[in-house]
């Protein structure tokens, strides 16, 4: 049956559409704008003077009326009255302006009682008019103070009776009813509303709509028990044969009964109300829209809305944008992201243009799926029909920020500059927040001299995306001072900047700098440890190789109660794995999979690494073989097959390469546990070749930022946030480089320098028995013959000073072109078989000063300037 009116719809004005955006002319990067009064209201919000957005009017002080909404009698007895003594003379407040005021002025002051919620001056008030002849409250006072007295609780209600018998019966009127009606219905007493409403038609007081639709409104919320809904209907079927005009529904009426039909699911009264009102020739508004849609989403029949609104607008009344923008938004909180898009395509097919908040529904949805493409395709679509707003930006940022994407978020951060849409801080916050997860320290840079230079203020969440991208970059002071500057600017950090910062450091060991960070939180900031924060002392102690306060850090966060993670229990795992304890392993590896159903590839790459440092093979291959036959997750077939090298040839490298990039889009934090975890697995396996590939890969996403530098002056490699496997496939790859750099080379620096350890631990000599530090030093004086040695200016620095370059180099050149890759054959060994003795557990070096030579340590001195290097 098809929705036919037999009347006029009136328009009214209340219904819009979102109007196009027209471009701004296009600025700079960082154009200073000329909103002088935003920049003072932020600054203000800033020092905690606002509140509220800066187009927002802060609210007037507790004893101030309205300043510019009342006359200035009105204002000064507000001022008055709200400065009267508990005990002080409401006449001697009205002496001066007693002939001045009207009952009009009175009702204001009333009003902005109410409005502060201040009953008990209304009443003072309300008693002293009562006396007085020249302004004895009117019908308008009395339902003025019934309703201020109504909304303090059903306590007072026996005083707004006695408000209500005040007024001469006999000079009721609709109006004295409805008050006390509305006071009834607000305190869920709609059985006394209801008799109230019978009593005032036998008394011969003609109600009006308002009367009718406030009995509505105390049926419909009514819970316990519910009114039925036929109830309901009777009362509007009396509005609607009620002969009077002024009774006759409204939309305030429809919305109420379809707001209770909503909330009873009964989707076939829904669109009986709707039929009804385009009858009557009210057409509904946004919340009656809503209130149908969510009856059909209760009853799970959407697909009826659709039919509904088709009909409506083959008879002309087609419904608003936000009539399908709240259907497309119960399709998506349902995951209908089909029909969601069938709702876009039949809106433009009706006739109704899409707004921006239409395309935001679904672009959120794709990305909440994972469609990315769809994501692109559906933004260029838009941009074809209506110009994207701020709002639809911070969209697509969580979107791809979400995804991966860190870098397009950057692109398109530049493109809205382009198209003259200006960023709000949400927008600025996004940005940062995926520069932060992608490490991208250079563009979290300029976003943050951008909100500076358009009078910003950066906000705590700002300045933790750039602290985390200087974080990824192994940038330590640059982090540090960025989390002084924004205490000096007046952003206090919240525990997600101190977790941030912390994070910094853990992921290069320097758990001295992440124990301090958390001990300013507690004794200077006054906030306490959360999961995140034990996460990072964790992990901070086992990249610091401080093994057991990592697990001690772990049962601290137990006795807080707080529940661990993935990322907490593979952190307790990394601790043993590298501590070598083979029993705890295991177990700490069976809790992960009996709290994650599956093990991270993480995971298994750490156990991996046990058994293959510990001669384990028989377990090694069993747990290659569990993942090889792990249904549920390719990225757990791929990986085992590579490290067993089945994907060598470079069809199925292709697979390996696109697990890598998977790794990827999770950010840098979880792609450096990753490759760390990865690498360690390959180098123990003896899988030199394919590791070097793996590092290749992880270096071109921009992970590992710090770990080549070559000057002049030097030449280095930092593995400080590497694993030991990791440390030593990068030290192999680095050795290569040099030995072709010796080769052709002839201007030589002054030293080359592996950077083992940052931080507070450069300056203990406990680092040299640290686990990295024994390997790394052992590796590298075994396959150089004593080249290498700890200078007296940093123990965290493996060195080679010039003296001893040029002995290499000319040892190669004495080589008469021998065909030798390198100093270290990366190659791919053959899997030993179970039972093998290999011994790949790291070698014990007992003091590395025993490799320093005297001539070496004589050039130590001359070079010792070269530590800022």
């Amino acid at each position: 049956m098809a929705l036919v009116s037999t009347t006029t719809v009136a328009s009214s004005s209340s219904y819009h559409c979102d109007h196009p955006l027209r471009p701004a002319a296009a600025r700079s990067w960082c154009r200073p704008r000329s909103r002088v009064g935003g920049r003072l209201a932020v600054l203000a919000r800033a020092r905690g003077q606002l509140t509220t957005t800066p187009k927002e009017e802060a609210a007037p002080p507790a004893g101030a009326g309205e300043r510019g909404r009342y006359s200035y009698e009105v204002d000064s007895l507000i001022d008055r009255l709200s400065n009267l003594a508990p005990r002080g003379s409401i006449a001697r407040c009205l002496e001066t302006a007693k002939h001045r005021l009207t009952l009009q002025d009175f009702a204001a002051v009333y009003r902005e009682f109410s409005r502060r919620g201040d009953w008990q001056r209304s009443v003072r008030l309300f008693k002293y008019m009562q006396r007085q002849s020249w302004c004895r409250p009117d019908e308008h006072i009395h339902a003025i103070v019934i309703g201020v007295l109504g909304r303090q609780g059903p306590a007072l209600l026996d005083k707004c009776l006695e408000v209500f018998q005040d007024f001469p019966a006999d000079a009721r009127t609709a109006l004295s009813y409805t008050s006390l009606i509305a006071a009834y219905a607000r305190n869920a007493l709609h059985e006394d509303a209801r008799a109230l409403l019978d009593q005032m038609k036998a008394q011969g007081v003609a109600p009006t709509a308002a009367t009718y639709n406030t009995v509505l409104a105390a049926c419909a919320r009514a819970a316990d028990p519910p009114v039925p809904f036929d109830m309901l209907l009777g009362l509007f079927a009396e509005m609607r044969h009620d002969p009077s005009p002024a009774v006759r529904p409204d939309l305030t009426t429809y919305n109420t009964l379809l707001a209770a039909a909503a909330v009873r699911s009964l989707s076939d009264q829904s669109e009986m109300l709707l039929r009804t009102m385009l009858e009557a020739g009210i057409m509904p508004d946004t919340a009656s829209y809503r209130y149908i849609v969510d009856a059909f989403a209760n009853a799970c029949d959407l697909s009826r809305v659709a039919e509904l609104f088709r009909e409506m607008a083959d008879t002309g009344h087609t419904p608003d944008p936000s009539a399908y923008l709240g259907l497309m938004e119960a399709h998506t909180r349902i995951g209908a992201t089909a029909e969601a898009v069938a709702v876009l395509r039949q809106m433009q097919a009706d006739g109704c243009a899409p707004t921006a908040a239409t395309y935001r529904v679904l672009l959120d949805q794709y990305g909440k799926q994972g469609r990315f493409d769809g994501v692109r395709e559906l933004f260029r679509e838009m941009r074809t029909a209506v110009p994207p707003d701020t709002a639809t930006y911070n969209v697509l940022f969580n979107v791809f920020g979400d995804g991966g994407f860190f870098k397009e978020v950057v692109e398109l951060f530049h493109d809205m500059l382009r198209t003259g849409i200006e960023p709000d801080m949400e927008t600025c916050e996004g940005v940062l927040a995926a520069c932060g997860q992608g490490g991208l320290h250079e563009d979290a840079r300029e976003v943050l001299d951008y909100i500076t230079k358009e009078g910003m203020v950066p906000t705590a969440k700002a300045y933790t995306g750039l602290i985390e991208a200087l974080g990824h970059a192994a940038m330590y002071e640059e982090a540090y001072v960025a989390f002084n500057m924004m205490t000096e600017i007046g952003s206090l950090p919240t525990i997600e900047t101190y977790n941030s910062l912390a994070n910094v450091f853990a992921k290069g060991g320097l758990f001295r700098e992440a124990e301090s960070v958390f001990s300013r939180m507690t004794n200077s900031a006054g906030i306490q440890k959360s999961k995140d924060s034990y996460d990072a002392l964790i992990e901070a102690y086992c990249q610091g190789s401080q093994l057991d306060d990592a697990v001690k850090a772990y049962m601290e966060m137990r006795k807080s109660r707080f529940n661990p993670d993935e990322r907490s229990l593979e952190g307790v795992l990394n601790a043993y794995c590298i501590a070598g304890v083979i029993d705890e392993s295991k177990e700490q590896f069976e809790e992960i999979r009996s709290k994650m159903t599956v093990p991270s590839i993480i995971a298994y790459c750490m156990m991996l690494s046990l058994y293959a440092r510990n001669d384990r093979w028989a377990d090694a291959y069993d747990l290659l073989e569990e993942m090889k036959a792990n249904r549920a997750s390719n990225t757990h077939q791929v990986i085992a097959s590579m490290i067993k090298g089945e994907y060598d040839d470079s069809s199925n490298w292709q697979m390996v390469e696109y697990v890598l990039d998977s790794s990827n889009l999770e950010g840098c934090d979880y792609s450096l546990r990753f490759f760390n975890a990865l690498l360690d697995a390959l180098w123990w396996f003896g899988q030199k070749a394919r590791a070097a590939r793996v590092l290749d890969h992880a270096v071109s996403y921009g992970l590992f930022p710090e770990l080549s530098r070559d000057t002049k002056l030097v030449w280095s490699l930092d593995v400080h946030r590497m694993s030991v496997g990791g440390a030593l496939v990068a030290v192999s790859v680095w050795l290569n480089k040099l030995y072709t750099r010796l080769k052709r080379e002839k201007d030589l620096p002054q030293l080359a320098s592996v950077v083992v350890l940052r931080g507070e631990m450069e300056k203990s000599t406990v680092t040299r028995g640290l686990p990295i530090s024994k390997v790394v030093y052992s590796f590298l004086n075994d396959t150089l013959s004593a080249s290498f040695h700890y200078p007296k200016w940093n123990k965290g620095r493996v060195i080679c000073l010039k003296s001893q370059l040029k002995k290499l180099q000319a040892a190669i050149d004495s080589s008469n072109g021998a065909a030798v890759p390198g100093f270290v054959h990366m190659t791919d060994s053959r899997l030993p078989s179970p039972g093998s003795k290999v011994y790949t557990r790291e070698p014990q070096v007992e003091n590395g000063s025993a490799h320093s030579t005297a001539e070496s340590l004589v050039e130590e001195e001359k070079e010792s300037e070269l530590l800022a290097l």
